[in-house]
Parts: structure tokens; sequence; C-alpha cells
């Protein structure tokens, strides 16, 4: 039987704690102590990863791994505070996560997306949700940002397109799209290829989206289609993998859309540091 969020999109019964029953005892244990220590200190953080999914979705995954959402003035404040209660900490990626370790355990520490476009800003706690995890009482990343952030993901070893869609299906009647319009930005051909795929995806839900979305964004495809071309010999695949655009950007000489000075989040040394890093793990 399918489960369906309520009016503030947490889902009611029991799969609401289902994300959390594969745990072993220890591992909740922890998880617990770093909630509870970040929340006496009162360091503001948000919830996300598997907790946050399922809750909107409905869907369990049994992650090895706790997702803390916080933003990037907070960071140092976060680590130390988790130091500080026994875990070993580092700045993973200093544009977007940190890590801490305590045995086999850890918590990602998230301040950005990957691509670094997808930053944790206000509005990611003005519009959280609250709800409650390992039997705390915590706030969870909205949806919309949830949504804005997995957009991005496609790789060839991890791609969130059936997240975006499943989340689309169970919360696009109480998404905020205006907001979500925003977050995306210039960005809004990544939208729309989502809402395409939603709707093959889910002939019966496709309405869920508003009407004005599609007919804005089609819009904007539309007009593209007469604008004058585009001078700037620009990859942007970059931003939604970093890996398989590789060749454009080394060998068929393609500027990188991740880069500042191509209108991108990053800096060159946050680039490198990032694509060594998919280089080892491919």
């Amino acid at each position: 039987m399918c489960t369906r969020p309520d009016a503030q999109g947490r889902l009611a019964g029991p799969h609401a704690e289902r994300a959390e029953e594969g745990l072993p005892p220890e591992t909740a244990a922890f998880y617990r102590r770093m909630i509870e220590a970040l929340q006496s200190v009162d360091v503001p953080f948000l919830v996300g990863g598997a907790y946050a999914f399922a809750r909107y979705t409905g869907i369990e995954r049994h992650t090895k791994d706790f997702d803390v959402f916080v933003r990037a003035e907070d960071v140092n404040r976060v680590m130390a505070t988790l130091a500080g209660a026994g875990c070993t900490t580092e700045l993973t990626f200093p544009h977007w996560l940190g890590k801490a370790y305590q045995g086999s355990d850890f918590i990602d520490v998230i301040f950005r997306s990957a691509n670094g476009l997808a930053a944790v800003d206000e509005d990611w706690f003005v519009h959280a949700v609250q709800d409650e995890v390992l039997g705390l009482p915590v706030r969870l990343i909205p949806r919309e940002e949830m949504l804005w952030s997995k957009a991005f993901v496609m790789e060839r070893e991890r791609y969130d397109g059936a997240d975006v869609n499943h989340l689309l299906r169970a919360t696009a009647a109480d998404v905020d799209w205006r907001r979500v319009l925003r977050r995306f930005g210039e960005h809004w051909r990544v939208l729309l290829s989502h809402l395409v795929l939603f709707g093959y995806v889910y002939p019966a839900e496709a309405r869920k989206v508003p009407r004005w979305v599609m007919q804005d964004l089609l819009g904007r495809a539309g007009a593209d289609l007469d604008a004058p071309a585009v001078a700037e010999y620009v990859c942007r695949g970059s931003l939604i993998s970093g890996s398989q655009y590789l060749i454009d950007i080394e060998e068929w000489g393609y500027r990188d859309g991740r880069l500042r000075s191509n209108g991108g989040p990053m800096t060159g040394d946050e680039v490198r540091e990032w694509t060594e890093t998919l280089d080892q793990d491919g």
C-alpha cells in the first residue's frame, strides 16, 4: 500500500521510521549523540539524506552515513562540536563537504552541492520541515532544495533521476514552484529535462506539476530557438557529471562550465581537487 505525505510533507504510519530500522544499535547511538551534541550548542543544522528522502517519498534506504546540512559560515563550528564529541574530523573538500568519523561510522557535513551550485543558505532553514529522527526532534531539508541538488547528479555511477521522479510523484502538489524556479535560475533547462521525464515515467501523475510551470519553461525553450547562437564555447556538462565531460574540456577545446571565469561556481583549485578524486574513483 502506498503512503502519501501529509500537508507538511511528512509520511504517516510505519513507513516514516523504516529508514532507521536497519541501523546497528551502536551506529544509531552514535548518530543520536552527534545530534544531541549539535543541539546542545544551538548550532543550526538540517538532516537530509535517507531520512529526509524516506519522509518525503516513503522509500527507505539503509545507508552507512548520516547527512547534516549547514551554512558555509557554520562549518568550522559544526566540525569543532563533532570533534569535541569524540569524532575525528576533516574538511574533505573545502568547497562542499566535511566528514566526522568515529570508528566505521561517519557523518557527512554538507554546505554545498559537489558541483558548487546548491549552497546552503538561510532559505533552507526558513522552509525546513520539523520532524523526528532516531527519537529526536530535528529539522529536515526542504523538498525544494532536495529537488534542486539531486537534479544535477547525473554521473555514470550515480544518477538521481529516479529520486527526482519519486520526489515529484510524492510532493509536486506541495512544492513551492516559484522558489524552485529561482533556485535553478539560468540552469532551468536541467529542471525542464526532469519534468519532461517525469511526465513520461508517470503519465497519470504529470499534471501534479502546475501547467504554468511547464508553460513557463517550454516558453523559454521556444524563445531560445529564435535567439542568436551562443558565442561562448562552454561545456556545462561538467556541472551534471564531473567525469563524463572531461574529454570535452581536456581534448575538444570546450571551456569548463564549473569555473567562475566561465560563469560557474568553482575556483580552479576546487575543480582540480574534485576532478582528481573522480579520476581515482573511476
